[in-house]
């Protein structure tokens, strides 16, 4: 599942770009055995709405210890906004493990990588900003990507549009946490997201319940901790190297998902899948690119 904070860091601070770089790979490799994971429990037959308390309940619970020990401050001045980009992501996640239970790894990964796109195109009325005609171009040519991936057509599977309804709750989402670097610090965003998660999920997993066997409670927690660790990695390689430096390599994603999917599902990306995904990566990039030369990265 494509994951991405906006972190505005002192330039001093930025003084690790190999180490930023392994960090970010790290985060990512943490995101694919996410969604591995998340396919795989869901292909079980565990409800969604389980799956998706799982990765808040064990996040929230890896959390703890620190928030015990002070070292995570849980004060927010925005807990109005705090609580709807937690919601957003909720809803994501919600999105993409329902994905994941009829798409294959590669295709929901693929149109994940609409959100930057879809950043561009949203910053104009929400965040008032400008955005040229090489960029507007950049964003027709995602879109262009995600129909040749998709193919529409009365035999496309309903499920290819849970993605891209993922994809625009994750724009918003990550506008939110634009809005919030400013003034939270990255770890009080972190814990604010893994208790909203909780405690809505909580309210609907009585509902959606299947007693897991051992491997199933192994795999439910890994995902929450992974969850946890993942975004912490990510926080951590921002912290350590410029925006600029480690933020394409979110796009390795891809590189994973390709062979995980053949090996734990048996799923291999088609020419026409192959060649969609590559022209949402490319203009996602592009886009990135565009960001850099007006100097300001998110």
């Amino acid at each position: 599942m494509v994951a991405a904070m906006t972190i505005t860091l002192p330039a001093e601070r930025a003084a690790h770009p190999g180490r930023g770089i392994m960090l970010m790979l790290l985060a990512v490799l943490g995101w694919v055995a996410m969604d591995t994971i998340g396919k795989t429990l869901v292909g079980w037959g565990i409800p969604v709405w389980q799956v998706t308390w799982a990765r808040y309940a064990f996040h929230l619970a890896a959390m703890l210890p620190f928030v015990l020990a002070g070292r995570v401050n849980v004060r927010t001045t925005r807990p109005g906004l705090q609580v709807t980009r937690s919601l957003l992501l909720l809803v994501v996640t919600f999105l993409v493990y329902t994905a994941l239970r009829f798409l294959p790894l590669a295709t929901v990964n693929a149109i994940g990588f609409l959100t930057p796109l879809l950043i561009t195109a949203l910053s104009v009325p929400l965040l008032r900003e400008r955005v040229g005609i090489r960029r507007w171009l950049a964003v027709a040519a995602g879109f262009a990507g995600v129909l040749i991936l998709i193919r529409p057509s009365p035999a496309m599977h309903p499920a290819m549009l849970l993605p891209i309804a993922a994809a625009l709750m994750n724009a918003f989402y990550q506008i939110a946490t634009r809005l919030l670097s400013h003034t939270e610090p990255a770890t009080t965003t972190l814990f604010w997201t893994s208790l909203v998660g909780f405690t809505v999920a909580s309210a609907a997993v009585p509902f959606a319940w299947s007693s897991p066997d051992a491997w199933g409670w192994t795999l439910m927690v890994a995902l929450g901790v992974l969850g946890c660790v993942s975004h912490y990695l990510m926080i951590v390689a921002y912290t350590a190297s410029p925006a600029v430096v480690v933020a394409p390599f979110t796009y390795t994603q891809l590189i994973w998902v390709v062979p995980v999917g053949w090996f734990a599902f048996g799923d291999l990306p088609d020419l026409w899948n192959a060649v969609g995904a590559a022209i949402i990566v490319a203009s996602g990039l592009y886009t990135f690119y565009r960001e850099v030369r007006r100097g300001r990265v998110a």
